[in-house]
């Protein structure tokens, strides 16, 4: 069975910085995406940054060059640090990861920032 852990998140002030991780376990095959969203209070749950096999890093329009997504070697661990943290940034943040078989959710890890 696929799991994956979030953690990392947390209360910050605005200007702050955090870096969540993503730890996956039980998958026989190499994920071919790990992904991260989030979701706010009272929103829907929106792209946050992906990461393809080969490495390339895709982000929603918000994120401005404030995150960067990255992965271990052996793509098990997914990481987004996260810079100059806004208040809207707040909400849980979630990871997803897709292998052959399908698409895989964490249970997410909350983040705040506070002004």
């Amino acid at each position: 069975q696929v799991q994956l852990v979030e953690s990392g998140g947390g209360l910050v002030q605005a200007g702050g910085s955090l870096r969540l991780s993503c730890t996956t376990s039980g998958s026989s095959a190499r994920f071919n995406t790990m992904a991260w969203y989030r979701q706010a209070p009272g929103k829907q749950r929106e792209f946050v940054a992906r990461i393809t096999h080969g490495g390339w890093g895709v982000y929603g329009d918000f994120v401005k060059d404030r995150f960067t997504i990255s992965t271990d070697d052996a793509k098990t661990t997914a990481y987004l640090q996260m810079d100059n943290l806004e208040p809207d940034d707040t909400g849980v943040y979630y990871c997803k990861a897709e292998d052959p078989r399908g698409e895989y959710w964490g249970q997410g890890t909350q983040v705040t920032v506070s002004p």
